[in-house]
């Protein structure tokens, strides 16, 4: 997808943010942001938003001090090495990405020009940088420790439904962070009693037939990973697993569309904080030197009509603990 149909996606969103007219940028220099997501653009449109403002509110204007170049995978993740590509040929001064299929494709394709990761799952383990205080090379940006994270929704699930036993584990089995999250996964499910069920989906098409594969095995529960194909069909996983009367467990968005419950970092939050890395580095930092930044902000959101719907009781102290609950 092009810049141009995600501007129009965005609509006039950018009208109402605030341009901080002291920023300090060199008189009549444009600078060239390449945009690279494996999603789908208008899957997660807030984080888009969120990364737009950013730099409105460190004083870029599209069209005026900045030009960003969008491309979206739409979750074809062979396709993230030809836009790289094409970002270096344009010769963009930072290019910006998400996930670790995003970060490895860019990390391929560039050791020169300077690589912001707005999120991405343990970017020391995935091989991105040498360390989060020294990342080296050309990459820095945002990271959370995605493996713990699982781990969390699973200990969740378990704490609603005292008697699971079986729980699902939907992942993309094309995303190499899968990895390093089903050994820590299996280690907590060994702490709790459980048997975890691998399964996966590759694209849309695939979600049914992986629902009665997740039936014809009597599993319990569900935990979602994220990923950006499933991140981009959350409302139709959330529809099926209500379906299926499986209660499940992903990331905050998945609650909100109908998910039982989510655990996870603030996603928008992520990507505003990636503006002021690239505001650092076309003010001249070099990215070797800016330390990767963790996740700050993380939310338990618990769904209770999707909890009535399974005709499952949420206690108090769940209810208490949750940054938020959706009626």
């Amino acid at each position: 997808m092009r810049r141009r149909e995600f501007v129009r996606f965005l609509g006039g969103a950018a009208v109402a943010w605030p341009f901080a007219a002291d920023a300090q940028k060199p008189a009549g220099k444009v600078f060239r942001v390449g945009f690279v997501s494996p999603s789908i653009a208008d899957s997660v449109p807030e984080r888009f938003v969120a990364f737009r403002a950013g730099l409105r509110d460190l004083g870029y204007q599209e069209g005026q001090n900045l030009i960003i170049e969008y491309r979206w995978a739409e979750g074809h993740y062979e396709q993230l090495p030809a836009f790289f590509a094409e970002m270096v040929r344009l010769n963009v001064d930072v290019i910006v990405t998400h996930g670790t299929p995003g970060a490895l494709a860019a990390k391929q394709a560039t050791t020169k020009i300077p690589i912001v990761l707005a999120v991405v799952g343990d970017a020391v383990a995935s091989g991105l940088v040498s360390s989060l205080a020294k990342p080296g090379g050309n990459v820095t940006g945002l990271t959370y420790f995605n493996p713990e994270l699982a781990a969390k929704r699973l200990e969740l699930i378990k704490e609603l439904i005292p008697a699971v036993t079986d729980v699902g584990v939907l992942s993309n089995p094309e995303n190499p962070f899968n990895e390093t999250i089903t050994p820590v996964m299996r280690l907590t499910a060994q702490t709790h009693k459980l048997t975890l069920h691998q399964f996966g989906v590759r694209s849309p098409a695939e979600l049914e037939e992986t629902f009665a594969a997740m039936i014809a095995k009597r599993i319990g529960a569900l935990v979602v990973l994220d990923d950006a194909i499933l991140l981009a069909n959350a409302s139709a996983l959330a529809k099926l697993a209500l379906q299926q009367h499986l209660p499940s467990s992903g990331w905050p968005d998945f609650a909100v569309v109908g998910g039982l419950m989510a655990y996870g970092v603030n996603f928008p939050d992520m990507f505003q904080r990636a503006a002021m890395f690239v505001d650092k580095i076309l003010k001249g930092a070099n990215p070797a030197d800016l330390p990767v930044q963790r996740a700050t902000k993380f939310e338990l959101v618990i769904n209770l009509k999707t909890a009535r719907s399974l005709g499952l009781k949420v206690s108090d102290n769940m209810l208490s603990i949750a940054d938020k609950v959706i009626e």
